[in-house]
């Protein structure tokens, strides 16, 4: 009982104290009425202003998504994320779309840039246009929020990632909630490795 528990646990949250789950953190308003919310933190052995380059070029269709080496090797070479800082994908700006993963064309649009300690996108998905950008607002459009905060903590980083999703369905939800556990893990245990290069 107490595993069952623990993995329904890891569904909504990993790394994170309970002060920090209960912050208000950028972006939470982009989705006021989410369904739930998501929270994961890991610290990094750099500050900020060394570790937010590799937040902003992060993604798909730019830098990648960071994984472990041990992960990478798996992966085709041209599907693999850099493991070096590149200017290419340093500028993102308010209103720029990112694509994101997923099934048809779903897109993070950055929302609040604040260097080198927050990012918060927003990702509207129209189930009844592939996912896209909705043209109008309709009960059917999936809502998503992720930010990314990182914290001084002296010489090193605290990096807080909430993700707030407004939904209609929990059970689809935890699991989506441990697939993205599995990921952020991977996003972790990377960009440590690649901040440490």
């Amino acid at each position: 009982m107490g595993t069952l528990r623990q993995v329904r646990a890891l569904a909504w949250r990993s790394g994170v104290t309970d002060a920090e789950v209960a912050a208000v953190l950028p972006g939470d308003d982009l989705v006021p009425d989410a369904t739930f919310a998501i929270d994961r933190a890991c610290t990094l052995d750099t500050p900020p202003d060394a570790a937010w380059p590799w937040l902003v070029q992060l993604g798909k269709q730019r830098a990648g998504w960071y994984l472990p080496r041990r992960l990478e090797v798996l992966l085709p070479r041209g599907k693999r994320a850099l493991r070096h800082l590149d200017q290419t994908w340093q500028s993102l700006a308010v209103g720029d779309d990112v694509a994101d993963w997923g099934p048809g064309a779903p897109v993070l649009r950055a929302m609040t840039i604040d260097a080198p300690h927050a990012l918060a996108y927003l990702s509207l998905r129209d189930r009844k246009n592939r996912l896209r950008w909705p043209v109008e607002m309709s009960g059917d459009v999936l809502a998503i929020s992720w930010t990314l905060v990182l914290t001084d903590l002296g010489g090193r980083s605290r990096l807080h990632i909430r993700l707030r999703i407004r939904a209609a369905h929990r059970v689809l939800a935890a699991a989506g909630g441990l697939f993205d556990w599995l990921t952020i893990a991977g996003l972790f245990a990377g960009l440590r490795e690649r901040v440490r290069a």
